[in-house]
């Protein structure tokens, strides 16, 4: 019986000391917890409002800054139809030098020691908007980790085309995601890094 006590007060006493970290006196913000001295920034475009799910996710399981890459010319649903040759998803993707312009730019990218790279799979790779992102900053000595979303395509060749366009970083491979992951599978994959 004493046994069952002494576990039990050892358990309020951790759970309570776990609390007084998570809310010491950077308001609350686990991000110090998760990330230790390392800045995150969690970057994605989504077409759908899926990969933007798995972005919000991330970024609250990180505590993580989060960024949308919003087209300067958002898509259409025409401007979507992998079906049609000739829409405008389909020519940017069969272009590698198409570049469409982003309408927003990350504040001060310089302060980021980690960034996540979120977009839906298209043609078995990143979307060339997201090649424009990745020219647009300086990447230099940066962990860049890609993250995508698909029905089943997986990551495809995007780690290594992201690499060629950041070549000062170090950028890994990544990873595919279905629509439902959840928080807590993201934490544990994101930890690989924090």
């Amino acid at each position: 019986m004493n046994l069952k006590i002494f576990i039990s007060v050892l358990i309020v006493v951790f759970v309570g000391t776990i609390f007084l970290l998570r809310s010491n006196d950077n308001g609350g913000n686990v991000m110090a917890e998760t990330t230790g001295n390392k800045k995150v920034l969690v970057a994605y475009f989504s077409a759908s409002g899926v990969t933007a799910g798995v972005a919000d996710r991330l970024a609250k399981a990180t505590g993580a800054d989060l960024f949308e890459i919003k087209p300067e010319k958002p898509y259409t649903s025409a401007d979507l139809d992998w079906t049609n040759k000739r829409s405008r998803s389909s020519v940017e993707m069969d272009d590698m030098s198409s570049r469409p312009a982003i309408a927003n730019k990350v504040a001060d990218m310089s302060k980021y020691d980690i960034v996540f790279v979120g977009f839906p799979i298209w043609w078995y790779r990143e979307p060339s908007i997201i090649d424009t992102f990745m020219e647009s900053y300086d990447f230099s000595g940066k962990q860049v980790v890609p993250f995508a979303t698909s029905g089943g395509s997986g990551m495809g060749k995007s780690g290594s085309i992201m690499q060629k366009l950041a070549p000062k970083a170090k950028v890994d491979d990544g990873k595919r995601f279905s629509s439902g992951v959840s928080e807590a599978d993201l934490k544990k994959w994101a930890s690989n890094w924090l």
